[in-house]
């Protein structure tokens, strides 16, 4: 048994900050401020020339969902927030996909297993996103040890999965700190009665419901979304070269004016870092990429 092929999807780029904790990534990924997915997708071939490895720029919204993740044997969350882990949970549920939760905050880390029809789904067992105060790696940090964990559990069950040995995966939502050795764990066995996802079937995330402008964790930032609007590099750079600072290659425009940065994808989504703000950064990409 072999993985044939592999879907990397991310919307983000590499900078050092990421380098303690992406074994994937080098500073010279950092310097060019390559795209994350296809940073990880030139990594991987080097590794491994015979698996397939597509590499999507990509923010992974309702709208292309079904694109993406369409035809895929298991899904395996490596996101930093709660809107794009329900969108999932949705996606595994409506389709029947197997996915694997994973999440690594300071020196905690966490998993959980979801087996559509079998288990509870992360809906059952948080039935909403966290709200009011929660730690982010803006104010936790991540040490790199847990995300080994996390990813390690993680991948491990998913191989299960992939051998046919199901009946091995764990069933429950385990934690733990690396740093205390503390562990919990929480049945997640079976679904509960009622959920709204795989009871009621409400997909309401699958639908768009409420999603809101995403900040990246970490980044003192605002993603601002264009629905498939092409940006030319070309001519965006020369109209913003009098502004300010500019460079980019096929895959990325970086523009900086000031204590801010606008990151800018050929589809025309752009990371405005230096703002945690919408509508600063909304402004900011109004005046400097057009609205």
């Amino acid at each position: 048994m072999r993985v044939g092929s592999l879907t990397v999807i991310d919307r983000d780029f590499v900078e050092t900050s990421n380098l303690q904790r992406q074994l994937l990534f080098t500073e010279e990924d950092a310097r060019e401020a390559l795209p994350k997915a296809e940073a990880a997708r030139r990594r991987l071939q080097e590794i491994n020339s015979r698996v397939t490895v597509t590499a999507h720029i990509d923010d992974l919204t309702p709208a292309n969902a079904a694109a993406l993740l369409s035809g895929a044997d298991v899904l395996l969350d490596a996101t930093d927030n709660f809107e794009t882990r329900y969108l999932l949970n949705d996606f595994a549920i409506e389709s029947g996909t197997p996915w694997i939760y994973a999440a690594a905050i300071g020196s905690y880390a966490a998993t959980m297993n979801i087996l559509p029809g079998e288990t509870a789904c992360l809906a059952c067992l948080f039935s909403e996103p966290p709200g009011g105060t929660v730690e982010t790696c803006d104010t936790a940090g991540i040490l790199g040890t847990a995300v080994t964990v996390a990813s390690s559990l993680q991948v491990t069950e998913a191989i299960k999965l992939l051998t046919g040995q199901a009946g091995q995966m764990r069933r429950t939502l385990l934690s733990l700190d690396v740093w205390t050795g503390e562990r919990s764990e929480v049945s997640a066995r079976e679904p509960r009665p009622g959920c709204p996802v795989c009871g009621l079937r409400q997909f309401r995330h699958l639908r768009g419901e409420g999603r809101p402008h995403i900040t990246l964790c970490g980044r003192n930032s605002v993603q601002i979304h264009e629905h498939g609007r092409p940006v030319n590099f070309a001519a965006l750079a020369e109209r913003l070269r009098p502004l300010g600072t500019v460079r980019h290659n096929d895959l990325l425009l970086r523009f900086s004016y000031g204590e801010y940065t606008l990151s800018v994808f050929p589809d025309g989504r752009t990371v405005v870092q230096g703002t945690a703000e919408v509508a600063r950064a909304r402004a900011l990409y109004a005046r400097f990429v057009g609205s």
